[in-house]
């Protein structure tokens, strides 16, 4: 280590995904979706990291030039199984170009669609808004962690409890509930128990400890519990939980700064999003103040933005019949999907320099768009 950061020479890919994880855990990717190391191991040593959006044959070329042996992208190239490897599809070179390169290739897609510091607070920032939360939280992400301590071990596996992740609720952290009872126990001839003797009743005051944890951090926190916790056999319950999580979901909204006019405001839209071309619906009349949007495609949070009584919908990817589903309720505006993730690599860039910030990283050039205007 030099002055408390990772020398380059001894960085593993590992230690760079592991910071990703931290802001957009894999746990929180879709069903459908394919994000992790697609190439690659994590004990890989990496002498560099490329971000970018997609990951084409060209990125792969890029990241040969800049000697990066690590490709960080947005989006998985290999979305679904692939039973060939002949190279006949773009999918198929790339992969067969970055394995034989010795690079690793990892997705951070819909994980990092679904935190509340990812794709969608870059727009947001990007647009300016304050005030923002998530558009449609989720269900089954929270869990409650039920446990039982000896009065004496109980400040020490709260605090490793904490340390861990749990008791974050919002804007607070290190909550619990705690309430004092008495626990039995009997040990057979094989038992070393804490207190009290084998094939003896033992009874021992103990305090029941409740709190709250994002599932994805499971492991970690039981693993905690266990190494604070001083009996041989530790008693556990875990629920899952039908709240809503305020800081993981689909979609955000957000306030602008001061309301604009239609007009202005589609103006504002086409330059941030550094679009040729955006389409919408028919302007409603109304002021643009309250906004929601989804990075990429956003049909599945229509309804969303609409009951949360938005003025305009920022998102990508509607049909043509799907434009009428407005039903002049906002303004939608389709800004096109490379352009509302265009920034997201700029999130990975920030996570890694705020880390490693001697480490090398790049933010890709290459403008991977398939779509083109005339």
């Amino acid at each position: 280590n030099f002055n408390g950061y990772l020398v380059n020479f001894y960085m593993t890919i590992n230690n760079i995904i592991s910071e990703i994880e931290l802001v957009a855990a894999l746990a929180y990717q879709e069903e459908y979706d394919n994000s992790g190391l697609i190439t690659g191991q994590k004990e890989w040593n990496t002498n560099g990291v490329l971000f970018s959006l997609d990951c084409t044959e060209e990125i792969v070329d890029e990241a040969i030039r800049l000697k990066s042996n690590l490709i960080v992208a947005h989006h998985p190239i290999v979305f679904s199984g692939l039973k060939k490897l002949n190279g006949n599809n773009y999918i198929e070179r790339t992969i067969i170009k970055a394995i034989k390169n010795d690079i690793a290739i990892y997705a951070c897609h819909t994980n990092m669609d679904n935190v509340a510091q990812g794709v969608n607070k870059k727009i947001a920032d990007r647009l300016g808004l304050i005030n923002t939360s998530i558009l449609c939280p989720k269900k089954g992400v929270l869990k409650k962690l039920v446990t039982y301590v000896p009065e004496t071990h109980h400040q020490k596996v709260l605090e490793a409890l904490f340390n861990a992740g749990a008791g974050q609720i919002g804007n607070y952290t290190n909550c619990s509930f705690n309430t004092s009872g008495s626990g039995t126990f009997k040990g057979n001839e094989q038992s070393k128990p804490f207190v009290g003797v084998p094939n003896e009743l033992s009874s021992e005051k103990e305090i029941k400890i409740e709190t709250i944890f994002e599932s994805a951090f499971e492991n970690t926190l039981i693993n905690a519990l266990k190494q604070a916790h001083p009996y041989e056999e530790v008693a556990f319950d875990i629920y899952q939980l039908q709240n809503t999580h305020p800081n993981i979901g689909s979609g955000m909204i957000g306030y602008l700064k001061k309301p604009l006019k239609e007009e202005e405001f589609l103006k504002f839209v086409k330059e941030t999003f550094k679009s040729n071309c955006i389409k919408h619906t028919a302007k409603t009349g109304n002021m643009i103040e309250k906004i929601a949007f989804c990075g990429g495609s956003g049909r599945f949070l229509l309804k969303d933005a609409i009951k949360s009584g938005a003025d305009a919908y920022i998102t990508a990817d509607f049909k043509y019949h799907e434009f009428f589903d407005v039903d002049k309720n906002l303004i939608l505006i389709d800004v096109g999907h490379f352009e509302s993730e265009q920034f997201t690599p700029e999130i990975f860039y920030d996570i890694i320099q705020n880390k490693f910030p001697t480490f090398a990283i790049h933010l890709s050039k290459i403008n991977t768009n398939p779509i083109n205007y005339f």
